[in-house]
């Protein structure tokens, strides 16, 4: 294996031997061969200020010296053994999620993904209530199994073939484009409402479980209204499920002041998945649950590679900084001040129809006139940002919506640049 490769060569590889389906962004794609902080850097050298954060996963920056130095003395001790036996790292960051999850949630089961996160949840929901009935929300997504594509409600992100029966889909939380065409508070929460109705319907009327994320990623950082995950939850209950709240993108600190997203609902999950940010990038998944829901899990179960000793001293190592460096109030912070920035520019260039999110999980949708969505304004800022060596993502339905996801631990000058070369860029369109 050569490191030497420039971007056209790894291009021509990347088209000879990888699957269609494997996207990427922009015109000519980024080849990247290196990591630091808050920068990547491609196969020719170039320095990127990297406002994704590989999707939200590397939330300390890229190859952060204190995670980076635990792994590796993890890895010259002990690299894999499998859940066939316990190990120091398993067990640890087990105790460790246990005391800084919300409510009750105690027993933990780690995979690989957020995928198989999800799936955990879902199985372990369908074993502890007896059914198979599962409620899932619009422009949600949740991976890339058959399960996972048929909880996602988002038709780009669903292959054919790969439904999974007994999977409804709620209304989508989604204000600025209300599906019942309604205001909020005037609505009073009707999309949520109308999941009672979903039940009655489209059910045998009861259900396993409900899974959702606090504000939906892919989905482009929809955020729900106050009151609406008090009401959905209710009303859940009231029809036997559990609530799962996916925090895969939301989780450990990215939305500011809590931990975890569905803490700024007030209400507490049944069970709760995690990943991406959780090892800064090693791979890593997780679902916990209450001791009462854990009971239901007997019979065997296995993750060949779920608890492995170097992720999970990757996450350990992660989550203890974020705390030691008190993040989640410096994410609060840092993103009402990225958040007023932002604000600024909506009022500059009306093609910016709403910007939302919370703490650094910043989204910015952009349209035409009458709210019409404009995915390829959207291509055209991707392109003059990646010109200005920015990287930021995009999402929605529509592909019209950006996705700004700086690491936890950025500082104002950072922000200052990040909103300089957008203003740059929205200036010339």
């Amino acid at each position: 294996m050569t490191n030497n490769l420039n971007s056209s060569q790894i291009k021509s590889k990347h088209d000879e031997y990888m699957l269609p389906c494997v996207v990427n962004y922009y015109q000519e794609p980024l080849a990247l061969t290196k990591g630091e902080g808050k920068y990547v850097y491609d196969a020719e050298g170039n320095q990127y200020l990297d406002f994704f954060c590989g999707i939200l996963t590397t939330m300390l920056g890229h190859s952060h010296p204190e995670v980076n130095r635990r792994t590796k003395e993890q890895i010259d001790k002990l690299q894999h053994v499998s859940t066939l036996f316990q190990t120091i790292p398993m067990v640890e960051l087990a105790e460790k999620m246990a005391n800084i999850t919300p409510g009750g949630l105690k027993k933990s089961f780690f995979t690989n993904s957020g995928t198989e996160a999800d799936e955990t949840a879902v199985m372990i929901a369908k074993k502890h209530t007896g059914c198979d009935d599962v409620i899932a929300l619009r422009h949600a997504y949740s991976g890339r199994s058959s399960l996972a594509m048929s909880l996602t409600g988002h038709s780009s992100w669903r292959q054919p073939g790969a439904s999974i029966p007994g999977i409804r889909h709620a209304l989508s939380p989604y204000c600025y484009r209300c599906p019942m065409h309604l205001k909020y508070p005037g609505c009073e929460l009707a999309c949520a409402k109308d999941i009672e109705e979903l039940i009655l319907t489209s059910t045998s009327g009861r259900v396993a479980c409900f899974l959702a994320e606090p504000i939906q990623g892919v989905g482009g950082f929809i955020t729900p209204p106050k009151g609406y995950f008090e009401t959905a939850v209710e009303i859940i209950r009231k029809y036997g499920g559990l609530f799962i709240a996916d925090e895969v993108q939301t989780g450990f600190g990215r939305t500011g002041g809590k931990m975890f997203g569905i803490e700024h609902w007030n209400v507490q999950p049944d069970i709760m998945t995690f990943a991406k940010g959780f090892a800064n990038g090693f791979p890593i998944g997780g679902t916990i649950t209450t001791d009462e829901v854990a009971k239901s899990m007997t019979g065997l179960s296995i993750s060949t590679f779920g608890g492995n000793p170097v992720s999970c001293t990757a996450a350990m190592a992660t989550v203890e900084v974020v705390e030691k460096e008190n993040l989640v109030q410096h994410v609060a912070e840092i993103g009402n001040y990225f958040f007023d920035k932002m604000f600024e520019l909506q009022s500059k260039y009306p093609f910016i129809g709403d910007v939302r999110g919370k703490g650094l999980m910043i989204g910015v949708e952009v349209v035409k006139e009458n709210k019409e969505p404009d995915p390829s304004t959207v291509l055209k800022i991707f392109e003059l940002t990646k010109e200005k060596k920015l990287l930021i993502g995009k999402g929605g339905l529509y592909g019209n919506v950006l996705r700004i996801t700086p690491p936890l631990n950025i500082q104002k000058n950072d922000i200052d640049d990040a909103v300089m070369i957008l203003d740059k860029v929205f200036g010339k369109l």
